[in-house]
This record gives C-alpha cells, sequence and structure tokens, in this order.
C-alpha cells in the first residue's frame, strides 16, 4: 500500500480515501474532479484582512513621502534647508531600520495568498454516484489532496 497523502482528517493511499467519515476504494473511483464552493466567513474575513494589511504596509510610505514633500516646499519658501533636510534623512534612516521588522506582516501576508481566496471542492465518481470527499478553503492543502488522488487513481488505473 503506497501512502499519497495524510493529515489529520484526511488519508489518500493506493487503497482508499479517507475524508469526512467516508472511506472510499481507490478501484471503485471512475472520475476525479474539482469545483469551487460558496464563499465562507472564514474566506471573506482572510481576503478583507489581506486588503487592510496592504493598506497598513501603503499607507506610511505615502504619508512620509508627502511630509517630506511639504517640507521641502516650506522650506524653498522660507530658504531654511537643516530642518527639511534633518527630517529627509530622518524619513530615509528610520525605514532602514524598520525594515527587518517587515518580515512578520508580509509572511502573513504570504500565508494569506497561499490558502487563496476561495473554498474548494473534491468531488469522485465511484459506484455510479457523485460523492464530495473535501471541501476547505485552504488552497495550498487542497491542491496536495487533490493531487495525491489524481495519482492513486492514475496508478490504480496502470496496475488494470
Amino acid at each position: 500500500m503506497a501512502l499519497y497523502y495524510r493529515d489529520d482528517t484526511v488519508q489518500v493511499t493506493s487503497e482508499s480515501i479517507r475524508a469526512g467519515g467516508q472511506v472510499i476504494p481507490i478501484a471503485e473511483v471512475s472520475y476525479v474532479w474539482h469545483q469551487k464552493g460558496r464563499t465562507t466567513l472564514a474566506v471573506r474575513g482572510r481576503v478583507l484582512g489581506r486588503g487592510v494589511l496592504v493598506l497598513l504596509l501603503s499607507l506610511p510610505p505615502l504619508v512620509g513621502l508627502i511630509c517630506v514633500l511639504s517640507l521641502a516646499w516650506s522650506a524653498q519658501d522660507r530658504g531654511d534647508w537643516i530642518p527639511a533636510l534633518v527630517v529627509l534623512a530622518a524619513c530615509v534612516i528610520i525605514p532602514l531600520a524598520l525594515v527587518p521588522f517587515l518580515e512578520i506582516p508580509l509572511g502573513w501576508l504570504d500565508r494569506s495568498y497561499e490558502r487563496g481566496n476561495r473554498v474548494h471542492e473534491l468531488w469522485v465518481q465511484y459506484r455510479g454516484h457523485e460523492a464530495m470527499v473535501l471541501r476547505t478553503p485552504d488552497a495550498l492543502r487542497f491542491g496536495q489532496i487533490y493531487r495525491a488522488v489524481q495519482r492513486a487513481v492514475e496508478q490504480q488505473g496502470d496496475h488494470w
């Protein structure tokens, strides 16, 4: 028996698919497909959180640029460039010092994109009827499970 995928709730082997309390024999699977499911509150929250995070990461540089431009404009009118240059230097040095701390929110953003922005459903046809095997908003996990089921069914077809 070959193991193609296993986590806490799903197991795909060369003999069966175990998910959601179902056990589906691979030998009886005639067709595998996927489709988009209805969006859940968790997915909507993830997309909203992603938007808020992008906004929060984009606002400080934009505000800093506006402040530097307004200081340069006012320094030109007054002819006093020293305060403007000090603020400009601070606007360059402080963000450079904070760059390592961007790793955390950028990691959150990256994982958010990995997990996707829709619900995925995995369906199989066996014993003459269709059954939904899995429904998840996690795109990365779904892709791993879907490929595992495809490999298991293809390997079963090679043995016939």
